[in-house]
């Protein structure tokens, strides 16, 4: 099946908080189709990084290419012209505890297409089947565990029909068996819709699960790149420093 997913390319980029430097410097290359993992340590600047991705931060130098598209063009572009999707899956889920199910799925739809309720609610449906929810449209967000948020939130993200899918920790606070459906939840995506998919998380079995290749991050810099199978076997300090504490944590 050939990729529907976008390339990305990362060059130079640098950023920084009151004169704290987050970001120093990353050069990274994502390849349509491909599910790359950023592992490290708190406080290294992955999800700042996958911010800057979704175009919710702005950088201080460098850029940010989507195919041969800069993400600053991409970024101005009216939702109808755009040539293909970025679509966030948030740490916390960020569904709106005020609607339903549904509409939250549904809600970026509603926003930026014109579609009639019957689409809507196939689309809905549809996405909910993808992710094993079939049938909670009704039901508010407070109703649901933390598992199954997050697996709406997966489902919003895929009613857009994304090319690029940003995980930022999906499986935070959630017990080994919860983050093993969500890592098979990654790789349905990465099976059925080929999407480019990055994602953020400081859990070492989610990587090694769902990952094609991992990029370490420490201290705002890439310091290696590898398959994800290869991460066990790394032989830089801080790689090694990083899996044998993940390790100690499962």
């Amino acid at each position: 099946m050939t990729a529907r997913g976008v390339a990305i390319r990362i060059s130079g980029l640098r950023k920084s908080y009151r004169g704290t430097d987050v970001l120093r410097g990353i050069d990274l290359q994502i390849e349509p189709g491909e599910t790359l993992v950023i592992v490290g340590g708190s406080g290294e600047g992955k999800s700042v990084l996958l911010r800057h991705l979704a175009g919710l931060e702005q950088p201080d130098a460098g850029a940010v290419r989507l195919d041969d598209l800069d993400l600053s063009e991409y970024l101005a572009m009216p939702p109808n012209r755009k040539p293909f999707r970025i679509a966030m899956v948030f740490q916390g889920a960020a569904l709106l505890n005020s609607l339903t199910v549904a509409e939250n799925v549904a809600l970026r739809l509603r926003e930026h297409e014109h579609r009639s309720e019957a689409e809507l609610s196939r689309t809905v449906s549809d996405c909910l089947a993808q992710v094993d929810m079939a049938g909670t449209e009704g039901q508010l967000p407070g109703d649901l565990s933390g598992g199954m948020r997050k697996r709406v939130a997966i489902a919003r993200a895929l009613a857009a029909d994304p090319q690029v899918v940003l995980h930022d920790e999906p499986t935070a606070d959630l017990d080994p068996i919860l983050t093993q459906q969500i890592g098979e939840l990654i790789n349905r995506i990465h099976d059925t819709h080929r999407a480019t998919q990055v994602v953020v998380t400081h859990n070492l079995a989610l990587a090694e699960e769902v990952g094609n290749r991992i990029a370490v991050l420490q201290r705002g810099r890439i310091v290696e790149l590898l398959p994800a199978d290869a991460l066990g076997h790394s032989t830089n300090p801080y790689t090694q420093a990083f899996v044998k504490a993940a390790s100690l944590r499962t």
